[in-house]
């Protein structure tokens, strides 16, 4: 199949339009089903980060779950015990935790 596209653009008197068709084509697919839905889930994490506030139970990407008690800049203080608090960045947390 690929083959015949490649022929049948390689013919002389043929439209330069038809043969840029397919490749437009792969790019606008790409473009709706692979770039923008990653653009959008990219601005509601940063959304989700920038609205963190203390008491507030999220899990990190590595799967810690805990309770965020100091917020200072771009590190989060959590706690994971009644006595362990781990510091991560803001950029490692991925979601809030809902038990």
């Amino acid at each position: 199949m690929l083959q015949f596209i490649f022929l049948q653009a390689q013919q002389p008197g043929g439209s330069a339009f038809l043969s840029m068709l397919f490749p437009l084509l792969i790019l606008v697919v790409f473009y709706f089903f692979l770039i923008r839905p990653q653009i959008k889930r990219q601005k509601e994490t940063q959304k989700f980060q920038e609205s963190l506030r203390e008491g507030l139970d999220v899990i990190t990407n590595a799967g810690i779950i805990g309770k965020i008690t100091k917020i200072d800049g771009p590190v989060v203080r959590l706690m994971v015990d009644e006595k362990t608090f781990i510091r991560v960045v803001k950029s490692a947390i991925q979601s809030e935790y809902k038990p």
